[in-house]
């Protein structure tokens, strides 16, 4: 389980994935739902599935267990929501992906910076005359260590795409996990 404590008490970052339909206004009936009843959405990164009818929303919530639960509750009562999965609850794999733009003058500078890449296993996706825009994938706290050793160089901008996972194994299409390709019950 690799689920993140955030303090002293139970309250901890969940994981949830929730597969939609793929239509309009689902996002903002989600994301208002959870505002309106008080869960605070800390990530969120949605895209099409391998069906092109369905979305996986990928949720990161603070709070104890039984905010979990609910957020769950509450996302399995929308009619456009087909699956609620608990990932954190499970053996999983996450990915953020980020893009940095550092200021970086030419010479030792922008060559300290490219050694940074190199060891975080980022990658330059372009070059300006006095910047360069870094893309980065990983875990989390990868992320934010990339982004204290690039603040002595002057970060202008970033962006971030929110956290996404995937369940360990392979999962049938109602997200039960089977093995070699048998659903177990």
């Amino acid at each position: 389980m690799q689920e993140e404590t955030s303090d002293v008490t139970n309250t901890m970052r969940h994981v949830v994935s929730a597969v939609v339909q793929n239509v309009p206004g689902v996002l903002a009936h989600i994301s208002g739902m959870l505002a309106s009843r008080g869960y605070n959405i800390d990530s969120l990164a949605v895209g099409e599935t391998e069906e092109p009818n369905l979305s996986r929303m990928t949720f990161v919530v603070v709070g104890d267990r039984q905010v979990l639960d609910q957020v769950c509750k509450q996302l399995e009562k929308i009619v456009t929501v087909v699956r609620v999965v608990d990932v954190s609850s499970q053996d999983f794999v996450e990915r953020d992906l980020m893009l940095l733009k550092v200021k970086a003058l030419p010479g030792s500078e922008r060559s300290e910076i490219r050694e940074l890449v190199e060891i975080f296993r980022a990658k330059i996706v372009d070059v300006g005359a006095d910047e360069l825009m870094i893309e980065i994938s990983g875990r989390e706290h990868k992320i934010e260590a990339f982004i204290e050793r690039m603040r002595g160089y002057g970060i202008l901008e970033t962006v971030r795409s929110g956290r996404i996972a995937m369940v360990r194994g392979i999962s049938n299409s109602a997200g039960e996990k089977t093995k070699a390709g048998t659903a177990t019950n």
